[in-house]
Order: C-alpha cells, then structure tokens, then sequence
C-alpha cells in the first residue's frame, strides 16, 4: 500500500531541480531523444505540465527557486554531477555551467573541482603560453602528475547523496538503465566490424549511479510502500 509522504521540497523547489538537471544534459548537445521522452514520461506521472519544466534555468534562477538549504543545494549538485557524467564523458561546457550553478548557490565543493583533471579539452588542459612539444620536452621535476584516483573525492561525495523526496526517487529510477547499456557487436555482412563497450567500462562514475538507483527503489519501496516493478 501507498504511503503519503509529504515531499519536502516544494513545487517551485522540485521544478527548478528538474531544469537545472535538464540544463545540464542539454549543455553539450548530447541529449537524445530517448531521454527526452523519459522526462516527459516522468512529468506527465507527477502531473506537471510539460511546458512548465521543459525548459533550460539560469544559475540565478535555480538558486532563488532552491532557497537557502544548504543540504537542498548539495543535494541538486550532486545529481547534477551524475548527469553530467551519465555518458562518460566530462566537456568543458558542463565544468563551466556546474562551476556557475556552484557560485550562484553559494556552495564551494573541492570534489567537484577535482573533475577539471578528467578534462581532455586542450584549450582546458595546456597553457595559452606553451605548444605540446615544449609541454613534453619539460624536466621531469617541472611536470605535475594527478593523483592516482582524481575522482575519489567526488565518489566520496557523491554517495553521501539523501533520498526524502518520492518525486525525484522517481526520476532518478526512470533515467538512470536498470542494467548496462550499449554494449553491444557492430556486425557487417556477418563479419564483426568492432565491439563497443559497456558503458560501465566508460563511465567512471557507474557505480556511484547504480548505488543511488538501488537507493532511490529501496526509498520508494520501503518508505513509500510504492511497487517498483516497472523499473526493475
């Protein structure tokens, strides 16, 4: 049976999370039409309407919708950081937009500074001053090494994530696979052309999304009394 519990964020809170998030999947233009009709669905489930959320958030906008809580901040950062890296990939334009809603929010979050070591843009990662040549010809004692696991922190933070709201325990179970996707053989004419991985292979932070689905069901099965078939 059913459980009514009381959400605690309000409407204005829960809709600015959702175009925060979608700002975010939006920002590199890798957001497909699948899972577009995934927050379509889920909004149409939650009873809002599609033209009130659909649309992008400024970090002003976001951190006047969100409020002063700073857990309620943390807690959008952080599943704004799983979207960002959802295809394994970290760009430029999602570190600037997180760099952004982090200052509009009043939040300074070292683990999210540690992702700029993922970035493989060269304008991010060598200096204006140098070429690739004088880089790699520098003395071993001038060249500066990353830690062995830059992402650790953000692994640390990132399972300290909280679930008290229904509607985004929902979310989170809609757009995020219940099994691995993508792997698959690339077959031409019989004749396998090449293998594509599974994205856990390629995502560096595929445990930390599986762990927070699992909570998110655990959430709304044994707290909410909800049946979580249809996402199984």
């Amino acid at each position: 049976m059913n459980k009514q519990i009381q959400s605690p964020h309000t409407h204005e809170q829960m809709t600015a999370w959702i175009r925060g998030l979608l700002t975010i999947a939006w920002i590199d233009g890798r957001f497909s039409n699948e899972e577009q009709e995934l927050i379509k669905d889920w909004m149409k489930e939650e009873l809002i309407p599609v033209n009130e959320t659909i649309e992008t958030i400024t970090p002003v906008e976001l951190a006047a919708a969100l409020g002063k809580d700073e857990s309620i901040a943390e807690n959008f950062l952080r599943t704004a950081v799983m979207v960002a890296l959802a295809d394994g990939i970290y760009s430029s334009a999602e570190d600037d937009l997180l760099h952004e809603f982090c200052m509009a929010l009043g939040r300074k979050i070292e683990a999210i500074d540690a992702l700029r070591m993922t970035l493989v843009d060269e304008d991010v990662m060598l200096p204006s001053t140098k070429t690739k040549k004088e880089i790699v010809s520098s003395t071993v004692d001038t060249v500066q090494y990353p830690p062995l696991d830059p992402l650790n922190p953000i692994r640390v933070w990132l399972d300290q994530l909280e679930i008290h709201d229904p509607k985004l325990a929902r979310y989170l179970c809609r757009m995020i696979p219940s099994q691995c996707p993508f792997e698959r053989d690339v077959v031409l004419f019989g004749h396998k052309l090449l293998h594509i991985p599974p994205m856990c292979k390629l995502n560096p932070l595929y445990e930390q999304l599986v762990g927070l689905r699992f909570r998110a069901m655990c959430y709304l099965a044994d707290t909410c009394g909800e049946d979580v078939s249809p996402y199984c």
